[in-house]
């Protein structure tokens, strides 16, 4: 893949998930799957996505265990992202990311040793534009019955080669 339709697929991706302010993280216990929403970052999407959270939370204790994740965001547009998660305590990076809505989500400050960043990237994504929601339940049934998906044909899978 040419980095020119890396460079397009990354911006139709930029998008379909800029308005979007929350995302639903699924990480992997020891029990299974487990999702929980998070709020998305205001930043440009470069292949990475940039999530707060604090140290005592379980998805940090999962993130460690198992770095594979799924971030997946619904709106006008539904898009599915796998990748790998990294623990990110730089407090620069905190800083840039910081908002006054985290002060009030969170109830601290960026600088708190407790806040820490995920960082997920990239390693691919698949999207669905919703102008037919016909085509998009009968993906999801051929999905979930195992049959082939590929003659609905509304779908684009985006791999990512860092």
């Amino acid at each position: 893949m040419s980095n020119m339709i890396k460079q397009e697929e990354m911006e139709t991706l930029r998008e379909l998930i800029k308005d979007i302010d929350t995302a639903m993280l699924t990480t992997l216990t020891e029990e299974g799957l487990v999702s929980r929403p998070m709020k998305t970052q205001e930043i440009e999407f470069d292949g990475d996505l940039w999530f707060f959270t604090k140290k005592e939370t379980n998805k940090y204790e999962e993130i460690l265990h198992d770095q594979d994740v799924n971030v997946a965001y619904a709106g006008k547009s539904y898009v599915s992202v796998r990748g790998r998660a990294d623990i990110v305590e730089d407090l620069d990076k905190k800083k840039e990311l910081w908002s006054n809505a985290y002060e009030k989500i969170m109830q601290t400050t960026y600088d708190d040793p407790n806040v820490i960043l995920i960082k997920v990237t990239t390693e691919a994504a698949e999207y669905w534009e919703t102008d037919n929601f016909t085509k998009k339940v009968a993906f999801l049934y051929k999905r979930m019955t195992g049959q082939s998906s590929i003659s609905t044909d509304i779908n684009e899978t985006v791999e990512f080669n860092k």
